[in-house]
């Protein structure tokens, strides 16, 4: 069986989140395996896979910042404000200046106000919304405070009549939708807009630099962890080093003396092991989960 610890996959197109899941339980020969934030069928890119105990590290990884890279096409709205629906209305926009598109583009930065795709993986009285449109039902959801601290153009490229192709460089907080970034834009220039393609650059501070594809971990199971627990509780954390009796005190749950740490941080034990991942409140240093050994 693997070790605990995380896998960055670089996740192909044409596969769902889960399906990436199923076949990392099959190479680490475990159940015990979860992901980091869903990725789009139609999307590839950075997927982080928790195995093991670090399955409880995921939590912090889906709140963290993202980044991407993306099409936008311009003309065309689809259904799923992506290429995977159907085209629901035309619009030339052929006409449209680099200037007013990126202009459009602009004021969709920052901090904003974004209505999620409807077909999407947000929960609506426990069912998905993507599942109600797929029923027939008609689904509005409230809009929610996102962040797009980064919102480049790449190119314009004007290669078929009627549509606009646009490139994209998008860093954002978690829970932002590119798709709506997408449909946004379209509405905001009268043309209508979907998103064509999408990879993740970066979840957090893992990047596709240290991804792995499907194909190489299938080489080298069952060993495909490729950031243990502590060190992968390292890299997304602020340290703090227990002594043997803070380690034995944290390990069974109990308080510690605030450190003066912005939180959540990790704690280490003095032997070096992950211990328990802490925030500090009312006075003390409490786990939020702790991930020692039983």
């Amino acid at each position: 069986m693997s070790t605990d610890g995380l896998i960055v996959v670089d996740k192909p197109g044409g596969m769902t989140s889960h399906d990436v899941v199923a076949r990392i339980r099959r190479l680490a020969k475990t159940r015990r395996v979860g992901h980091g934030g869903t990725l789009d069928p139609m999307a590839t890119g950075v997927l982080v896979i928790g195995v093991g105990r670090a399955t409880r590290l995921l939590t912090y990884v889906i709140g963290a910042g993202k980044s991407y890279n993306g099409t936008i096409r311009l003309g065309q709205a689809t259904v799923t404000d992506d290429a995977e629906g159907d085209v629901i209305a035309t619009a030339p926009a052929g006409h449209l200046t680099d200037d007013a598109i990126r202009s459009a583009l602009t004021a969709l930065s920052g901090e904003v106000e974004q209505v999620p795709s409807a077909v999407s993986a947000i929960k609506i009285d426990g069912q998905r919304a993507y599942k109600r449109v797929r029923d027939g039902e008609s689904v509005e959801l409230p809009a929610r405070r996102v962040t797009i601290s980064r919102l480049e153009v790449l190119a314009i490229r004007r290669t078929e009549p009627d549509v606009v192709d646009v490139d994209v460089d998008v860093t954002c907080s978690s829970g932002t939708y590119i798709r709506a970034i997408a449909r946004d834009a379209g509405l905001a220039l009268d043309v209508g807009g979907h998103l064509t393609a999408l990879r993740r650059t970066a979840v957090g501070g893992f990047t596709l630099a240290e991804s792995a594809t499907l194909d190489e971990l299938e080489q080298r199971a069952p060993d495909v962890v490729n950031l243990p627990l502590d060190a992968a509780a390292d890299r997304f954390f602020q340290r703090r080093e227990a002594t043997p009796e803070e380690a034995r005190v944290l390990a069974h749950g109990g308080p510690l003396d605030p450190a003066g740490l912005t939180g959540p941080y990790a704690v280490f034990g003095p032997a070096g092991g992950l211990i328990a991942i802490v925030s500090e409140r009312d006075g003390r240093a409490r786990a939020e989960i702790v991930l020692a050994p039983a």
